[in-house]
This record gives C-alpha cells, structure tokens and sequence, in this order.
C-alpha cells in the first residue's frame, strides 16, 4: 500500500487542507499506515499535480491562506481500482520475532525487559484501538461523524461495521501479541540458567 492510498481514503470523509489531513491522519488511518508529516505534505502535492486531488486556498487567519484538498473523480477511480486489486504481501520485517528467536543470546533480565516492553506497548495499542473502536460504533469518532454527514444513511451501516472490523484485527492482533511474551517471560523463568525445570 502506498501512501497516497491512505490519503485518498481518509479524504472521502470530507476536504482537508494538510494540516488537517496530518492531523486526522495520526488519528485514524494513521492506526495501520504510519507516515510523518514530511512525507504527507510532498504526497499531497503530487497527488495534486497528478489529477487525484483538486487542491483549493482557503483564507487561513488573517493574512494567509492554506490549501484545501479534495479527492477528484480520478482520486475516487484509483481508489475503486486500488480497493479492488488483489493485495500483495510483502515480506516481512519483524524485530521482536526475530530477537525472540536468538533469545538465548540476551541476559536473562535483558530478555525479561524485551518481553515486558512489547507487552506494555501492545496494552498502550490495545487501550487506543479500543477506544477508537467504540467511538466508531457509537458515532463519536469525529472522522466518522463527518462521513456519515457526506453519505447516504443507507450506507451508515456499512461504513461503521468495516471501519470496526478493521480495528477488531488490530485489536485481537495486540491481545495475541501480549500472550505471547507472556509466554515468552514464563518460557525464560523456565529456561535461565540456575532456574527449575
């Protein structure tokens, strides 16, 4: 997935100058495709230039303007066709699979601070995806709410119901990351020298 995939998608919900589209980025598509500002701005500009997006200056305080973008019909088609290509995997890189595999390596205390450092990072994950996920079903998410504005009600249903779905993975992808280096910390309890087997 590219970039500008993300950006196209989080702009059906409404038009964005950059600032906003950093901004509601970081809080929602921003949970399954990280990108820093310095990569959204040169996007939205190129986007832009390609035809994806119709960029319009808005009066911005007093004596400026920004601009604000909004997804063409040729934005909406490449999304469509994105959205309908199959998806290819890419391999993987995955740090915390990989030191675990080598964990004989570390010092016991080291390894234990591996382990307890993914698990407080999936707990920090697993408290904002589900909060996210029930702002979605409760229509509090203020992206969500914007979208629903723009769309018919018929299509409210669908909108929520794949936006949580999509936050259901996330979330059961933390909860199965937490087990496992709870398992991991019992597994080197069980396996550091002078321990009990």
């Amino acid at each position: 997935m590219s970039l500008r995939y993300a950006l196209l998608a989080l702009l059906t919900a409404e038009p964005l100058t950059g600032y906003d589209v950093a901004k509601h980025f970081n809080a929602s598509v921003g949970h399954v495709w990280h990108a820093p500002d310095s990569q959204i701005y040169p996007e939205l500009r190129r986007m832009e230039k390609e035809g994806l997006l119709e960029g319009e200056d808005v009066r911005w305080g007093p004596n400026s303007t920004k601009k604000r973008y909004r997804v063409t019909g040729d934005g909406l088609a490449a999304l469509r066709e994105w959205m309908d290509a199959p998806l290819d995997y890419a391999p993987g890189r995955d740090a915390p699979h990989m030191r675990a595999a080598y964990l004989e390596w570390a010092e016991p205390d080291r390894a234990r601070d591996h382990m307890r450092r993914h698990i407080d990072h999936y707990r920090d994950q697993l408290e904002q995806w589900t909060a996210t996920r029930a702002a979605i079903l409760d229509r509090s998410n203020a992206t969500i709410a914007k979208r629903l504005q723009r769309y018919p009600e018929a299509d409210h249903e669908r909108i929520i119901a794949f936006k949580a779905f999509a936050y259901d993975g996330l979330i059961a992808r933390a909860e199965a990351e937490i087990a496992w280096a709870e398992h991991g910390l019992e597994l080197i309890d069980k396996l550091s020298p002078g321990s009990e087997e």
